[in-house]
C-alpha cells in the first residue's frame, strides 16, 4: 500500500516547501531542531554553573581576608578533603542516609502502588492517585517545618502519643532526618512503580496464579521484573535528593551535619568557598557512580 505526502499549499514560498520536505526527510535533524533550545539552556545555565563550581575547588582562600585567589590554581583543599577522616565520616553518614532512605522509600511505595495498581477499586485509584500528587503540591518548607513540630521532644505530637506507653520519641538527630526526608521523597518511588505496574497485565497474574504458584512466587518471578525500572528510576530520586538536602537537615537534624550542610555553609554562608565546592565534588561523583551502578544492572534499560 502507498503513502503519498501532502503537497504544501501554492501559496507558501519555496524555501518554506524545501525546508518542510527537508525535515521529513531527516527525521532526526528534525528532533535535534525541537531539543535545540532546551539543550542550549541545559548546558549554558545547569553545566556552566556546576563546572564554575568545581573550577573553584582549585581556587585558594586568603586566610586572613577571605579573598579567593583564581589566578592560582591547587590541589591541596581537593586533597585534604579526600583524605580527612573528617570529611570522609561526613560523606559516609550522608551515604547512609541517603540509601536508608531509599530502602524505606521502597518497602513503603511498592505495596502502596501494588494496591492501588491492581486491587483498589477505580474510584479509590483516582483518589489514591490524587493523594500522591498532593503532597508534591505543597511547599518543601511547610512539610519540614511541620515534622519539626511533630518530632519535638517538648510539646511534639510524636512524644506525647508516646509518653503513655513509656516510649521516648526520635526527637531532632540522624533518625529524625531518615523520617523526613522519607516522607518528602515518597512520592517520587510511589509513581514511577505505580506506572510500571500499570502496564502489567492482570492475566499474567492470573496466569500465575492458574500455574499453582503462590502469592510470593508470583511477586517475585512476575510482577518483581515488571517493577523493578520503576524501582530504579525512583531510587534515583531519593538517593540524589536525599544526598544533596540541607534544609530538612538543619530544621530537624539537631547537632548533625551531612554533606549538603557543608556545602552550603562554606558557599552560601560565606565560610570557605575551595572547601564547599571540593565537598561538591564528593556528592556529585557519589550520585554519579550511584547512576552508574543502577544502569549496569540493567534496570533501566526498559524505560
Amino acid at each position: 500500500m502507498a503513502f503519498s505526502v501532502e503537497s504544501p499549499p501554492a501559496g507558501q514560498p519555496k524555501s518554506g516547501r524545501r525546508l518542510s520536505a527537508f525535515l521529513y526527510r531527516h527525521p532526526r535533524f528534525r528532533l535535534g531542531a525541537l531539543l535545540s533550545a532546551p539543550l542550549v539552556w541545559f548546558f549554558a545555565i545547569y553545566l556552566v554553573a556546576l563546572s564554575l563550581l568545581f573550577l573553584a575547588a582549585f581556587w585558594q582562600q586568603d586566610s586572613f581576608t577571605s579573598q579567593l585567589i583564581k589566578d592560582e590554581f591547587s590541589l591541596d583543599t581537593v586533597k585534604d578533603v579526600f583524605s580527612s577522616p573528617v570529611y570522609q565520616k561526613l560523606a559516609l553518614r550522608t551515604i547512609g542516609v541517603a540509601v536508608l532512605v531509599t530502602l524505606f522509600c521502597i518497602l513503603l511505595g511498592v505495596p502502596v502502588a501494588l494496591y492501588a495498581a491492581k486491587i483498589a477499586t477505580p474510584r479509590v485509584r483516582r483518589l489514591l492517585i490524587v493523594l500522591f500528587l498532593v503532597p508534591l503540591w505543597a511547599s518543601y518548607l511547610v512539610k519540614a517545618y511541620a515534622w519539626r513540630g511533630l518530632l519535638s521532644e517538648e510539646g511534639g505530637v510524636i512524644s506525647w502519643a508516646l509518653d503513655p506507653v513509656g516510649i521516648k520519641g526520635p526527637g531532632y538527630g540522624y533518625w529524625a532526618i531518615v523520617i523526613v526526608l522519607t516522607y518528602l521523597w515518597l512520592p517520587f518511588m510511589i509513581l514511577p512503580v505505580y506506572a510500571s505496574l500499570d502496564r502489567l497485565p492482570n492475566s499474567l497474574i492470573d496466569a500465575s496464579g492458574d500455574l499453582g504458584a503462590k502469592g510470593g512466587r508470583t511477586f517475585y518471578s512476575v510482577v518483581l521484573p515488571i517493577i523493578l525500572p520503576g524501582i530504579a528510576a525512583g531510587s534515583i530520586f531519593t538517593f540524589s535528593l536525599s544526598m544533596g538536602d540541607y534544609i530538612a537537615v538543619q530544621l530537624v537534624g539537631g547537632d548533625l551535619q551531612l554533606l549538603g550542610n557543608a556545602i552550603y555553609t562554606n558557599i552560601a554562608g560565606g565560610g570557605n568557598t575551595p572547601l564547599g565546592a571540593a565537598l561538591a565534588l564528593i556528592s556529585v561523583l557519589v550520585i554519579v557512580i550511584y547512576m552508574l551502578l543502577v544502569r549496569r544492572t540493567g534496570a533501566l534499560k526498559e524505560l
